[in-house]
């Protein structure tokens, strides 16, 4: 792995590993290293631990779409139009739904 704020953030695990920023601050740089399994597996971790107002799901969704997983990417922006709804984010919501519909 040549990824110093991945590396970094990983050795930080241990210590806390119930810190939900950690997680999420994870899963982002997992992500961005097209590593979309563990991405997944800390954003679930992380909504295990912390209610979100919505954005962890874009995230969430996008992962399971460049795994070729639409029905999960469009649950995980079902479950983010709830949640954006719920934390009065209506554009959020609206986003969502456009990508949602862009899946079909």
């Amino acid at each position: 792995m040549s990824n110093p704020r991945l590396e970094a953030l990983l050795g930080m695990l241990p210590e806390e590993p119930n810190d939900p920023m950690l997680r999420y601050m994870l899963a982002n740089e997992f992500f961005k290293a097209g590593q979309y399994p563990e991405a997944i597996e800390h954003i679930s971790t992380y909504l295990n631990m912390k209610e979100d107002e919505g954005a962890v799901f874009r995230l969430l969704a996008q992962s399971y779409q460049k795994l070729g997983k639409t029905d999960d990417a469009r649950k995980s922006y079902e479950r983010g139009i709830e949640a954006a709804n719920k934390h009065g984010h209506p554009g959020m919501a609206e986003e969502f739904q456009m990508a949602i519909d862009d899946l079909d």
